[in-house]
């Protein structure tokens, strides 16, 4: 059964605005020519001066790139999406940076030094994103994120070789692998441990479902949610009535009218599709025309507020019928931290976004690791990347799980997920930024039950 032309209309036109929105989380990259360059960087020399430490004596800081301690300055790079894709989300994010660092600076910075940003435009595309890092790597002491999976993957060969820290903008299970994240700090729950959740708490409410339907974006971002949920299923007893795991082309009209019509026809308890906010609205609305009235979910980057914006004709119905969950706390979440970020945001944000949340985690990632180096003396680039490493608990005052990044992986990984279901009503009034939270910390029993010692998905490099 075809999904009905007039649904599929309004979702496409839906698809369209939430693409001007900004998706996050996996997509199809762009592809450019990669510009030829030829490496004749020399090697850079230590230096070491004196600083004041807190007690008023001094302290000797060795430094090598990124680092002025004349100038007083630090300088973090920023490897940022700001036109491609993801480039509105990944906008929130930077300005979740800058408000952080604004107040950082304004009370006493690193040791006495400013912390400085440098954001440069990747566009979301991979050789862009290599050529940016070369551009910038003889300028920073470390990357406070990198966007994208393939992307971070694309140049954490040559970060190992250098010796630079990066913090990527994405949750692929493979940043907690040891084989893969010697110079990357993981940080949120995985999306394949974020489906075991949301698809435990989704049984925990519904304890009469047997069947799922799958489906995802093809990669990192889709494959590693959809063999998570795959192992959620089997943990729980659902079987899988429709599989369109690595199906979804976003912008492929065919393939979003096909998962609609799969799951519809499969008649499964729960669909959990993880792609993008324009393809999911219309792969509800192309299911949800034709009778289906299974649970829904999928992976946090598929929601969108404005899937239950005002404008939207799924709102009700997506409102009333999904769970989802994030990695960060919300803006109606009852913290400390989020108190706080909150105030430092201000009114830079035309109105609510829990997006901004992330730029705040990712920082004080960073600023846990650069206060450990100049602490240890040691500012250089390898300094840094070792003081991160060292980083036993990174407490975020509730704004997100705490994260650790010493012992075993399995030790490591982020179990922890918020969960919540849509808020239209708190969107249109400006109360929330479109998220009623269920559960605050939540860990499934099979998620908390699950063995890591590697990436739920063989990302390639």
């Amino acid at each position: 059964m075809k999904a009905k032309p007039k649904w599929l209309a309004i979702f496409l036109v839906l698809g369209l605005v939430l693409a001007a929105c900004g998706d996050g989380g996996g997509g199809d990259e762009t592809t450019t020519t990669e510009s030829e360059s030829s490496d004749t960087t020399e090697p850079m020399t230590d230096t070491t001066e004196p600083m004041t430490d807190t007690t008023g004596g001094e302290m000797d800081i060795a430094t090598d790139v990124g680092v002025d301690l004349e100038a007083g300055t630090i300088t973090v790079g920023l490897l940022s999406d700001l036109s491609g894709v993801f480039s509105a989300l990944v906008q929130v994010i930077v300005t979740g940076h800058e408000a952080y660092w604004e107040n950082v600076n304004a009370n006493g910075g690193i040791g006495g030094l400013t912390v400085e940003l440098e954001p440069v435009d990747t566009a979301y595309d991979v050789p862009t994103t290599v050529q940016r890092y070369e551009e910038l790597k003889d300028q920073v002491v470390a990357f406070g994120h990198s966007t994208g999976s393939p992307h971070t993957v694309a140049i954490n060969e040559q970060l190992q070789a250098d010796g630079i820290l990066a913090i990527p903008l994405t949750w692929y299970s493979g940043w907690t692998d040891p084989a893969i994240n010697a110079n990357l700090m993981h940080h949120g729950v995985p999306y394949c441990i974020e489906a075991m959740n949301l698809i435990g708490y989704i049984m925990e409410q519904n304890p009469d479902a047997t069947t799922i339907a799958i489906a995802s974006n093809p990669g990192d971002y889709g494959i590693d949610s959809a063999n998570g949920a795959k192992i959620a299923a089997e943990e729980a007893g659902l079987t899988v009535e429709y599989d369109g795991s690595g199906l979804i082309n976003a912008a492929d009209e065919a393939t979003l009218t096909e998962v609609a019509n799969g799951i519809a026809s499969s008649g499964a308890d729960i669909a959990f599709v993880t792609t993008s906010p324009g393809a999911f609205g219309s792969i509800f609305g192309g299911a949800l025309a034709q009778g289906y009235e299974g649970v829904w979910s999928g992976a946090n980057p598929s929601f969108s507020p404005a899937l239950v914006g005002p404008d939207s004709p799924i709102a009700e119905p997506l409102a009333a019928s999904s769970y989802w969950s994030a990695y960060t706390s919300v803006w109606t979440s009852d913290t400390p931290g989020v108190t706080e970020a909150k105030e430092l945001v201000g009114d830079r944000l035309p109105q609510p976004t829990s997006a901004v949340f992330e730029g705040f985690v990712e920082a004080q990632i960073m600023h846990a690791a650069l206060q450990a180096a100049y602490d240890a003396g040691d500012l250089t680039q390898a300094g840094v990347l070792n003081a991160a490493k060292s980083l036993e608990d990174v407490d975020f005052n509730g704004l997100a799980p705490n994260e650790a990044y010493v012992g075993e992986a399995n030790d490591q990984l982020q179990r922890s997920s918020l969960i919540f279901q849509p808020d239209p009503e708190g969107l249109a009034s400006g109360e929330s930024a479109g998220e009623t939270v269920l559960e605050a910390e939540y860990t499934s029993d099979i998620a908390a039950a699950y063995e890591f010692t590697e990436a739920c998905y063989a990302l390639e490099g």
